[in-house]
């Protein structure tokens, strides 16, 4: 293969496409959580998935998975949550039966921060995607999107 391959300029076209939906939608979302509820994408994201723990086995995430969850780095998923934590949304706590881990919970003030901008972000989606939708490159992809029931 050669760097002219019709495979691979339709694949780096592809890739282009789904990197330009995603950069368009994550703009749109963060712009109407900061105007209504001076939260970020990271920081709607990390409320959202923290927000789902639970006290059953295996409930609650390391640091590590929290990390791929909302797709950055340890490192900067540790300072998102020390942002968070000096907000109050967030605390930390030693696991119980290993004194060596930490786990952040949301506070009440996160759920609550966490529900009002449940809506925000959600019309934000729905305004970003239907307007991808229009883009004759896009509208595939939207609609791959829009086909996914992916569990949460």
């Amino acid at each position: 293969m050669t760097a002219t391959d019709p495979a691979l300029t339709a694949l780096a076209q592809g890739w282009c496409a789904l990197s330009a939906l995603h950069g368009r939608i994550e703009a749109h979302v963060e712009r109407a959580l900061q105007a209504e509820h001076d939260l970020s994408v990271r920081e709607y994201s990390l409320l959202d998935v923290l927000s789902r723990q639970h006290d059953g086995e295996g409930g609650h995430l390391q640091m590590k998975q929290v990390a791929e969850a909302v797709v950055l780095s340890q490192s900067a998923t540790t300072r998102l949550v020390t942002r968070l934590e000096d907000r109050g949304l967030l605390e930390r706590y030693l696991c119980p039966t290993d004194r060596r881990g930490i786990y952040t919970n949301v506070t009440e003030a996160g759920l609550r921060l966490l529900e009002e901008a449940r809506p925000t972000n959600d019309g934000a989606l729905r305004e970003a995607l239907d307007g991808a939708s229009k883009n004759p490159e896009l509208a595939p992809l939207v609609r791959v999107v829009e086909s996914l029931n992916v569990p949460a």
